[in-house]
């Protein structure tokens, strides 16, 4: 399997991005391959300074970059040399030499406008959506959207719950996941119009477990596995998800040093285990769910670790095969929904 990695993204890149790759090479197989995009100069120099030769390693020059702070669709449309450009041709199947995943940590607007325009979505679906597996103490939850749509419509939001369900049942061995929508109350008249219209839309979908609203409060208690909302309150649930986390592990390891030195030592591994498996770098990228190919999508601050983890990921993203199943889930239900809705109208 070949994975291409935009070494020019993120805010530790290229240093990070690249350590990332080469710490990966040891879980990989013989004719993988890694694809590492950017400018070839840069990428080579850092590869000879760590003494790095390996066949499976190759580099795709692009001389461009898109910077966090530039206008995605504008930026994609005018540098067509860029990282995050030549990844996502890389991905669409239609460039020389194709690959089987995409990885960067880059401007997350830039990449979805990348994906949409180069690898295009997979059919019937409308609007892709970051699709974020988040550790908790009874299980992964799956988020979408994470970030790629803040202004959805009702459709976005019922495809991500049916997206969703399905990366849910085949990359993460759910069985039946509780989908559910993110309110600001469980009580049915709780909501916007767009919420509940999305509601009516998920609840009319036939083989999908969904079990109506939760709160905020509710995300790590175990009441869904998957939970849907647009990418502005998402991204922003998840961003102080992850504050809150570092900053609740600070405060415990700094009490219990001022309580007890000794104990915080016999403390320590306990906490590293458990800080581990609810931090982000551990967990890699999320899929971009709804193109028509795999898009991985690192958080901005991705260090080695994160890298080796989505490089992980992005494989077994694509030996699950969830994106034909997406597309066989919304030609069976779309009909159903959509058709039951344009007659109903909005909620």
């Amino acid at each position: 399997m070949r994975v291409a990695i935009d070494v020019m993204g993120g805010d530790n890149a290229p240093d990070a991005i690249l350590r990332g790759c080469v710490q990966a090479l040891p879980d990989l197989e013989p004719d993988d391959g890694l694809v590492l995009v950017g400018d070839r100069g840069t990428i080579e120099e850092l590869l000879e300074e760590g003494g790095v030769r390996d066949p499976r390693l190759s580099v795709e020059h692009a001389p461009d970059q898109i910077e966090m702070h530039e206008k995605p669709a504008l930026a994609v449309k005018a540098k067509a040399n860029s990282s995050i450009v030549r990844l996502a041709r890389l991905g669409s199947g239609k460039a020389e030499n194709p690959v089987d995943a995409v990885i960067s940590a880059g401007n997350t607007g830039a990449c979805v406008a990348a994906a949409i325009m180069h690898m295009r979505r997979l059919r019937g679906a409308h609007r892709p959506g970051i699709a974020v597996t988040i550790p908790a103490f009874h299980g992964p939850v799956v988020l979408c959207d994470a970030g790629a749509n803040p202004e959805p419509k009702a459709t976005h939001l019922w495809q991500y719950g049916v997206m969703s369900d399905v990366f849910a049942r085949h990359s993460l061995g759910i069985a039946n996941p509780r989908v559910a929508m993110m309110n600001i109350g469980a009580e049915e008249g709780k909501g916007s119009d767009l919420v509940r219209e999305a509601r009516d839309m998920l609840r009319q979908t036939p083989g999908l477990n969904f079990i109506g609203y939760v709160e905020g409060r509710d995300f790590f208690e175990g009441a869904a596995d998957v939970i849907v909302t647009d990418g502005f309150v998402g991204n922003t649930v998840l961003k102080m998800a992850e504050g809150l986390a570092s900053s609740l592990f600070k405060a415990i390891a700094h009490e219990i040093m001022e309580v007890d030195p000794e104990l915080a030592l016999k403390f320590e591994p306990v906490v590293k285990q458990i800080y581990a498996k609810n931090d982000y770098h551990e967990h890699g990228g999320a899929p971009l769910l709804g193109v028509n190919g795999a898009f991985m999508i690192a958080h901005g601050s991705s260090e080695a670790r994160t890298i080796k983890a989505a490089i992980r990921n992005a494989k077994a993203f694509v030996a699950s095969g969830v994106n034909r199943v997406i597309v066989e889930r919304l030609s069976e239900v779309s009909g159903i929904v959509e058709g039951e809705h344009a007659v109903r109208g909005p909620a």
